[in-house]
């Protein structure tokens, strides 16, 4: 029993403690990448005209804000289209405050998912280029033009842009603020290597020919925005990563929210590598196919993986053994926050966001966000073994503004209300 246990620990430890010094890969790459050389953006059209499209289901409290930002983002040649998904709430009525503008385009439609509404704002859209953000979403300003510029060549087929928590009033979002720093410095090396296979749904960019090759959102799945990036990578485009394109958003700022979205983004993933299975491993596109068999091994195997090891070592000190030799637990511990530590100091650098450095003192936090997460994983993969529903589970807005930017963007509204109500005095 006892030498069951220590193999376990050994078989499993092992390959986790390898796959943690293989990421430090992504600090030279990630580096590199934002030393390349930039190359200009290519168009069809000299001024290409940018669609922005948000689906709104029950976002009365943010939706304005995020509107608003657009609007006041100075790229000149742009459209907005709304899309209302059948709210319950003032969400229709605080979109039609802004459908007096002519840039403007307000829809409504029966209740029917996030990407039936998606696919109906490109429907009535007109650009070259179609931009998709969130209800809760906030442009900086410069977020147009640097989605733009990630489109350096006819083959770059969508831009993914960098998304920055809003909402920075609790340990677990300033916690989510650094580790989001940690996939902005990811998707970097990713982009580099021509292995980066998501373009999000809040802050990305397609070219729209290129999403109507491939047919739009697909409906009926979670993670309309992986499944469609999937495709888009299937049919031979490449994805860049802009990390400068910033848009805020609201993270779960409790643990029920953040069970809940999380379980959703893997059951997202899981769907969609069912049905491209037929790329996971395929040489046709480059690096692409053996990467996604590495992800998948990361994102879908090693979390159980580490919860049986977990299990393995607690099992071991009930019985009253020590699990490993005495400091190999401290060892561990230390090696794994240094990482930690070492991935966002660096990606906080990248970004510039000096001011989430302050933030550090959460970070031994992510020990218990990764067993977390791990939960998440397995039950995520045992609500798609028994096919259970899948559910949008939305997350509940708070409306809390942490950052400099958003408390501007809220000012904003603000003015375009009074102005909207004296135009219609």
């Amino acid at each position: 029993m006892i030498d069951a246990l220590h193999a376990v620990l050994l078989v499993v430890g092992l390959p986790l403690v390898a796959l943690g010094y293989l990421e430090l890969l992504h600090y030279p790459l990630a580096v590199a990448a934002d030393l390349r050389r930039r190359r200009p953006a290519t168009f069809d059209s000299a001024e290409p005209l940018v669609s922005v499209i948000v689906p709104a289901y029950n976002e009365e409290r943010v939706v304005g804000g995020c509107v608003a930002s657009i609007l006041a983002d100075p790229y000149p040649w742009k459209e907005v289209v709304l899309v209302d998904d059948g709210s319950t709430d003032a969400t229709l009525d605080v979109l039609r405050s802004f459908g007096d503008r002519p840039e403007v385009t307000v829809l409504t439609r029966p209740n029917g998912g996030k990407a039936a509404a998606l696919n109906a704002g490109l429907r009535a859209a007109n650009g070259e280029i179609c931009c998709f953000v969130d209800a809760d979403g906030l442009f900086t300003g410069r977020t147009i033009a640097e989605l733009l510029a990630g489109f350096t060549s006819a083959s770059v087929g969508g831009v993914c842009g960098n998304d920055a928590p809003v909402n920075l009033d609790r340990l677990q979002t300033r916690l989510l603020a650094l580790l989001t720093h940690g996939t902005a410095l990811a998707r970097r090396a990713l982009a580099l290597l021509g292995c980066l296979t998501v373009v999000s749904g809040n802050s990305g960019a397609f070219r729209r020919r290129v999403v109507d090759e491939v047919g739009g959102f697909r409906t009926g799945l979670l993670g309309e925005d992986l499944e469609l990036t999937w495709r888009v990578r299937a049919a031979g485009h490449a994805i860049a990563f802009r990390p400068r394109a910033l848009v805020y958003a609201e993270c779960p700022s409790t643990l029920r929210g953040l069970w809940r979205q999380r379980i959703r983004w893997t059951r997202g993933l899981v769907q969609t590598a069912r049905v491209h299975r037929g790329l996971v491993g395929s040489r046709r596109h480059g690096r692409l196919g053996p990467y996604l068999v590495y992800n998948l091994f990361t994102m879908l195997a090693v979390p159980p993986l580490q919860l049986l090891a977990l299990t393995a070592a607690l099992a071991l000190v009930a019985i009253g053994h020590s699990p490993l030799p005495a400091d190999a637990p401290a060892l561990a511990l230390w090696f794994g926050l240094g990482v930690a530590t070492l991935n966002v100091v660096a990606a906080v650098l990248l970004d510039r966001a000096w001011r989430d450095l302050r933030f550090l003192y959460v970070l031994p936090a992510v020990v218990v966000f990764s067993v977390f997460m791990s939960a998440v994983t397995v039950r995520a993969l045992w609500l798609e073994w028994r096919n259970a529903p899948a559910r949008w589970n939305k997350l509940d807005r708070t409306g809390v503004d942490s950052r400099t930017a958003p408390r501007r963007h809220r000012e904003l509204v603000l003015r375009l209300a009074v102005r909207a109500s004296a135009r219609r005095a």
